[in-house]
């Protein structure tokens, strides 16, 4: 079994590597048995190591020598509330932090949108970092779907383990920088309700869900 700790270590690595998160912006978890396993609080991804990585209670409650990421609230409460959720990425990647700062979600553009859930992914509304206010503004935009997007900050993904949560946090990103280049020549064209319903049932069997 592979140790949760090392796990969140490589995944932060990897978000790092491909410029999904720079410096130390940022946070990851993993769930556990006791709770979840969160990034510390500001510490860029090379100088981090498994030990440093903080266990916390579903009650907000952490141990260990590091104190937690500024923003374990909503980590705390999407594993409260969303018992599918195995693993929480979120970042400030380049594209989706773009259109964030528009507080603009992504509509239904294109199919691949329905990968989070439904035909588009929302914008919570802005709230400063590390507060309930945002904890309760993501999981608001997060109903019934997988990511949002958050207002002057970047996204938030989860996923059943790290590696979907990677994945699909690459997926958001792109799916983000489309939709800024589509803009360029204006509004792209949006899919209408029945084509949304046709690729909804094609997407079904999509991959591993």
């Amino acid at each position: 079994m592979i140790d949760p700790a090392q796990a969140l270590l490589a995944a932060t690595r990897r978000l790092a590597e491909t410029g999904l998160n720079p410096g130390s912006a940022g946070n990851l978890s993993v769930r556990t048995v006791e709770g979840f396993l969160i990034t510390p609080s500001g510490i860029p991804p090379e100088e981090l190591g498994a030990e440093m990585m903080v266990p916390m209670t579903l009650e907000g409650i952490s141990s260990g020598p590091w104190p937690p990421s500024s923003e374990w609230r909503f980590h705390r409460d999407l594993y409260r509330s969303r018992p599918e959720a195995g693993a929480v990425v979120h970042c400030h990647s380049p594209a989706a932090t773009a259109l964030a700062c528009h507080r603009r979600g992504l509509p239904p553009f294109h199919y691949m949108i329905l990968r989070f859930g439904g035909p588009d992914v929302r914008c919570a509304r802005y709230a400063r970092f590390g507060t309930q206010a945002l904890s309760d503004a993501v999981l608001e935009a997060l109903e019934g779907r997988r990511a949002c997007l958050m207002a002057n900050h970047g996204m938030l993904v989860l996923g059943r383990d790290l590696p979907q949560a990677l994945a699909l946090a690459q997926e958001l990103e792109t799916l983000c920088e489309h939709y800024l280049r589509a803009r360029t020549l204006g509004e792209p064209v949006h899919l209408t309700d029945e084509e949304i319903a046709e690729a909804q049932q094609a997407i079904a069997g999509y991959g591993r869900r």
